[in-house]
């Protein structure tokens, strides 16, 4: 949950930055430029959906590994005041999934650092301070690049809703803002039937890859 809270802040904060950098302070005026989680927690995508997704998991039997996921408060923003508005409701929509990128790559950097250098090894990672710092630095990875993977999936309120929006045609527009009002249910839906699983599984692996290359 700690890193959870580090990764979903600098989500939030960076749509915050980018909504600024086109024009809008909306979000700068609240005080969202900030890594302070308190300012970016959510009861639902920060508090409800990383325990539900806990549970399911450890419900869901062995082998099965839904990594925590959640999102923060929405970063409010105000598009009449963007220039360039289809490109900024792009770049401030991925600038979040950017944001967990960057720290999972630093985390990456530091990692396979300590690995190469001997500090970690099959030995000193699962033992005394080892633990917990490998511990730390593996799940702030997985952790952000499954939220950046995850705000992708185009379902109200995730990011990738809104990139999808922008590259609609118009006459789709009203009938996919209409599937707003369902978009929670619909997250909670697909954890249940473990659609979320079969996204995350790949991810897992795919980090356990670059872990170990």
């Amino acid at each position: 949950m700690v890193v959870l809270l580090l990764a979903i802040s600098a989500h939030e904060a960076a749509h915050a930055w980018m909504s600024y950098k086109f024009g809008d302070d909306t979000a700068r005026l609240l005080g969202r430029i900030t890594l302070n989680p308190v300012a970016h927690t959510d009861p639902i995508g920060t508090l409800l959906i990383p325990i539900a997704s806990f549970v399911i998991s450890h419900m869901s039997g062995p082998g099965v590994n839904i990594p925590l996921i959640g999102w923060g408060k929405p970063t409010p923003v105000n598009p009449l005041r963007w220039r360039n508005k289809d490109l900024a409701n792009v770049m401030v929509s991925i600038a979040g999934i950017l944001a967990n990128l960057t720290i999972a790559f630093i985390a990456l950097v530091v990692t396979k650092v300590l690995m190469r250098t001997g500090v970690f090894d099959d030995t000193t990672r699962m033992s005394g301070l080892g633990e917990p710092l490998w511990m730390l630095l593996t799940q702030t990875l997985l952790l952000n690049v499954s939220l950046a993977v995850f705000n992708l999936v185009p379902i109200p309120p995730l990011d990738g809703s809104k990139v999808l929006w922008t590259i609609l045609p118009d006459s789709l527009k009203p009938a996919f803002e209409a599937l707003e009002r369902f978009g929670f249910l619909i997250l909670l839906v697909a954890m249940q039937a473990g659609i979320l699983n079969v996204i995350f599984r790949p991810v897992v692996r795919f980090v356990v890859f670059l872990l170990f290359l």
